[in-house]
């Protein structure tokens, strides 16, 4: 799985709470949890939530049909 330590290390620079990042991204408080600890493997639609709040670009390189590569990267303005 890729490493999502990126969006924890985001929601921190943009001084959010993980309760205030799932509020504003309409997802649960507990996928952020398992985002953020590597514990879950997040649908590409949840990662798309919390990247649009967290002003992160969500690139996607198919490698297979089971196995999809994410990256999560700042987006440029």
């Amino acid at each position: 799985m890729e490493s999502y330590s990126i969006i924890k290390e985001r929601r921190k620079v943009l001084r959010l709470t993980q309760q205030k990042l799932a509020d504003l991204s309409g997802v649960s408080l507990r996928t952020i949890k398992l985002v953020e600890t590597e514990k879950g493997n997040p649908s590409m639609n949840i990662l798309s939530k919390i990247c649009n709040v967290l002003e992160l670009e969500l690139l996607i390189q198919l490698k297979s049909k089971k196995n999809q590569d994410k990256r999560l990267i700042p987006k440029t303005k």
